[in-house]
């Protein structure tokens, strides 16, 4: 069985506070949970998962969390930091799993469809994406973040396989990155100009776009396609809020 961290020390400093004046983004109420808590408990009944770890605030979360399985511990800074005090915890000398507290339509089958298809776990950091008609099919056309390459639109998801030894490189690296998505010149500075410019042409195949993603984190990255749309719903704003009230079903 593989060891989980989970993130949930993020601030609720963005667009959620506005449907919560909870102090971290984990602690805002779906219904009579708490966003984490649904994440967790899909964690929890996933046959693959054993240990957990809970990076989020303490006093909110350790009475809830009072097993000999899970494990709170409180947050220390920005996502690195919050993923190297978590990773003291674990035991585990291989890969552990790695998701963030907002995806709290996730569930065990999700889980655990996902570890298998990192199959021999050789690679440093796997990573799933879901097909755009994936997330469509199922919610609805939904406005989210996809990246459109040769071979399908894909939007990715937030959770990971990885090589406990490359968390701090791969979260770093990985947060210049997406910083830059939204910037040409600093995204042409990171990737290249040539494979930007194959990329704006939808030239660039998801093997591709992996092996250059691998290269840029200096490590064994591999994408993995998962038909499990709840993996590409994190909550980062109040449509999402609203979307995954309404899949819940929770009254607004």
């Amino acid at each position: 069985m593989i060891e989980a961290l989970v993130l949930a020390g993020s601030r609720n400093e963005g667009e959620l506070r506005y449907c919560s004046s909870a102090s971290y983004e984990a602690l805002i109420p779906l219904g009579a949970k708490y966003m984490v808590e649904y994440v967790v408990d899909a964690l929890s009944a996933a046959n693959s998962i054993g240990k957990i770890v809970i990076v989020g605030p303490g006093k909110e979360l350790a009475d809830r969390y009072d097993f000999n399985n899970i494990q709170v511990v409180n947050p220390e800074g920005d996502m690195v930091q919050n993923a190297l005090t978590g990773l003291k915890y674990l035991e585990s000398s291989t890969r552990i799993l790695v998701v963030t507290a907002d995806i709290p339509l996730i569930t065990p089958g999700a889980v655990d469809d996902f570890v298998s298809l990192c199959g021999d776990q050789q690679a440093d950091l796997y990573y799933p994406v879901i097909p755009r008609e994936v997330i469509n099919n199922y919610f609805g056309v939904n406005k989210r973040t996809y990246v459109n390459l040769k071979d399908g639109v894909f939007t990715g998801g937030n959770i990971f396989l990885l090589n406990p030894v490359m968390v701090s490189q791969c979260i770093s690296k990985g947060e210049k990155l997406i910083n830059a998505r939204k910037s040409p010149l600093k995204l042409c500075r990171l990737v290249g100009f040539i494979f930007l410019i194959k990329y704006l042409m939808k030239i660039v195949t998801l093997h591709s776009a992996t092996r250059k993603a691998s290269s840029l984190l200096e490590i064994n990255g591999k994408a993995v396609i998962s038909m499990y749309p709840q993996l590409g719903i994190d909550v980062d704003k109040p449509g999402d809020y609203d979307l995954v009230s309404k899949n819940l079903k929770i009254a607004r």
